[in-house]
C-alpha cells in the first residue's frame, strides 16, 4: 500500500493536470470557433463588397463603352457638320458670285433702258421743235407717239385722201423720221366703229405718202389698224430698235458673266 501511494499520487496529479489541460483546449476551441465565425462573417462581407465592386466595374465598363461610342459618333457628326458647313459656305459663295453676275447684267440692261428712255425724251424735245409746240407728242414706255385726228388728215372719217393740212403735217413727221434713223416707225389707226377697212386704207395712204412723196425708207415703216376703245385717230409711233437693243443686251449679259 505504501509502495503504491506515490503512484496513486502521481496519477492523481496527472489526472488533474489533464483535466485542466482539457478545459483549456475546450476554451481555445471555443475561441477559435468564435474567431472562425468572425472571419467567415468578414469574408461574407468582403465577398458582398467584391460582388458589388465587380457589378460597379461592369456598369462603368459598359458606360465607358457607351461613352466611347457616343464620342465617336459625336466626332463623326462634327466632321460631317464641318464638311456640310464648308459645302454650304461654298454654295453661298457661288450663289453670291452668281447674284453679282446677275446684278452686273441687270445693271447693264437697266443702263441701256435708261439710255433708251433718255433718247426718247431728248427726241421728244427735238420733235416738238420740228412740229411746233402745239403738236400732240408724248412718250409711252420709251416709244415716242405723234398723234393727229382723222378730220385733220382726211376729208372725212371714211376717206383715204389726205388734206393739205395732213400733207403739211406729214412733211414734218417725215423730217422727224429721217433725223431719227435708229427708230422704227409704225403708222397706227384707231377705230371706234369696228369697221377696220377704212382705217386700214387711211394708214396705208399715210405710209404711201411718207415713202413715195417724202422719201422715207419703206423698210422703216409698218402699219396697223385696231380698236381704239372709244378713241379714234392716227398715231405715228417711233419705236426703239428692239432687235438691236436685245443684241446689245446679250452682249451686256455676256460681259457681266
Amino acid at each position: 500500500m505504501k509502495r503504491n501511494l506515490p503512484l496513486i499520487l502521481l496519477l492523481a496529479i496527472a489526472t488533474s493536470a489533464f483535466s485542466q489541460r482539457k478545459s483549456e483546449l475546450f476554451a481555445e476551441i471555443d475561441t477559435l470557433k468564435t474567431q472562425i465565425s468572425k472571419v467567415e462573417q468578414e469574408l461574407a462581407v468582403a465577398k458582398r463588397e467584391i460582388s458589388s465592386a465587380n457589378a460597379e466595374a461592369e456598369a462603368l465598363k459598359s458606360e465607358n463603352a457607351t461613352l466611347r461610342d457616343a464620342n465617336a459618333t459625336l466626332l463623326s457628326n462634327m466632321s460631317n457638320f464641318s464638311e456640310l458647313s464648308k459645302q454650304n459656305s461654298d454654295n453661298v459663295d457661288r450663289a453670291m458670285e452668281a447674284l453679282a453676275r446677275k446684278e452686273r447684267q441687270l445693271s447693264g440692261i437697266n443702263d441701256m433702258i435708261s439710255a433708251n428712255d433718255s433718247t426718247a425724251i431728248v427726241s421728244l424735245t427735238r420733235i416738238k421743235q420740228t412740229l411746233g409746240e402745239n403738236a400732240k407728242v408724248g412718250v409711252e414706255g420709251g416709244i415716242v407717239v405723234i398723234s393727229n385726228s382723222i378730220t385733220a388728215l382726211f376729208d372725212s372719217d371714211t376717206s383715204a385722201k389726205l388734206t393739205e393740212e395732213g400733207k403739211t403735217w406729214l412733211t414734218g413727221v417725215a423730217n422727224v423720221i429721217k433725223t431719227n434713223p435708229d427708230f422704227k416707225t409704225e403708222v397706227e389707226g384707231l377705230n371706234i366703229t369696228g369697221e377696220f377697212a377704212p382705217t386700214f386704207n387711211q394708214v396705208a395712204a399715210i405710209a404711201s405718202e411718207l415713202v413715195t412723196s417724202l422719201e422715207v425708207p419703206a423698210e422703216s415703216i409698218a402699219i396697223s389698224a385696231k380698236d381704239g376703245n372709244f378713241k379714234e385717230g392716227i398715231n405715228i409711233k417711233l419705236r426703239p430698235d428692239y432687235k438691236g437693243f436685245y443684241a446689245k443686251a446679250k452682249e451686256s449679259a455676256k460681259a457681266g458673266q
